[in-house]
Parts: C-alpha cells; sequence; structure tokens
C-alpha cells in the first residue's frame, strides 16, 4: 500500500490463516497460525519478500500480535488444548517465554510495542471487553 492504493507484495512461504502479526511494510513478521493444524512458523518480510525466522515456542492461532521485527509480541490465541495466556518474545532470530496474560482468551487484538502494550477484547467464551498492559515483562489488567 502506497497510501492510495495496493499492489500485490510477494507471498508467505507457508500458506496459513489466524496467525499473528507485527512489524511495518518494509520489515514485517507473520508467525504461528493454522494450516491443517497449529504451527510454530516465523517469516519475516523485506518490502518484497517472505524469508523464514526462528520458531514460536509453542503452536497456535487466533492470537495476537504487535510490535516491530526485531522486538515483537505474540500472546493468547488458542491450541488443542484450549484458550492459551502465554506471550512470547521475539528479538528478530529467537522467541523466548514472556509474562502470561491475565485472562486467557483466543481471537483478541494487540496493539503497541514489546515494552509497552495492549491486548484486548476477544473470546473466552463469551467475549469479553478485558484490556491488559504489557510493560515488557508482565500484564496488568486495566478496569473499565
Amino acid at each position: 500500500y502506497d497510501g492510495t492504493s495496493w499492489a500485490a507484495g510477494g507471498n508467505l512461504g507457508t500458506t496459513r490463516r489466524a496467525l499473528g502479526s507485527a512489524g511495518t511494510q518494509t520489515a514485517g513478521l507473520g508467525f504461528g497460525g493454522l494450516t491443517t493444524v497449529a504451527v510454530t512458523d516465523t517469516e519475516e518480510y523485506n518490502g518484497s519478500t517472505w524469508g523464514p525466522g526462528g520458531a514460536m515456542g509453542t503452536a497456535r492461532y487466533s492470537f495476537a500480535g504487535c510490535g516491530t521485527q526485531t522486538a515483537a509480541l505474540g500472546f493468547g490465541g488458542y491450541t488443542p488444548a484450549g484458550n492459551q495466556n502465554a506471550t512470547e518474545e521475539y528479538d528478530g532470530s529467537a522467541w523466548t517465554g514472556g509474562g502470561n496474560l491475565g485472562t486467557a482468551r483466543q481471537f483478541l487484538a494487540g496493539a503497541g510495542i514489546q515494552t509497552a502494550a495492549l491486548a484486548f477484547g476477544g473470546n473466552i467464551p463469551p467475549t469479553t471487553g478485558v484490556t491488559e498492559e504489557y510493560d515488557g515483562s508482565s500484564w496488568t489488567s486495566n478496569p473499565t
């Protein structure tokens, strides 16, 4: 997208849905998601092509992501074990565990950067309006 129109970019190496994302148009990330099963794949985008990145620790889908290509978060989501509260942090090459969400959920949204992020909405079930704030190490609820 150039501000007024869309143009085709490179295709992901692994076709999937319900994946997490972070970054910018010229330094993006796509991670996790669902093929026929949940996957841990991470791919990095340079503005024209996708290349491999470090694998996530937990295969999951329907989760949220935010941050940059070299400092991203993936949190919440779903695995065969159910809704997840786990957070993973990406440093540009590898994922490591971060602080757990207070509320395990899927289909949530995320915004911000790795040291100042928001997790909001989602499905527990039922749907929720819960918002949590991440400070780089732990999540805290933001009551409404």
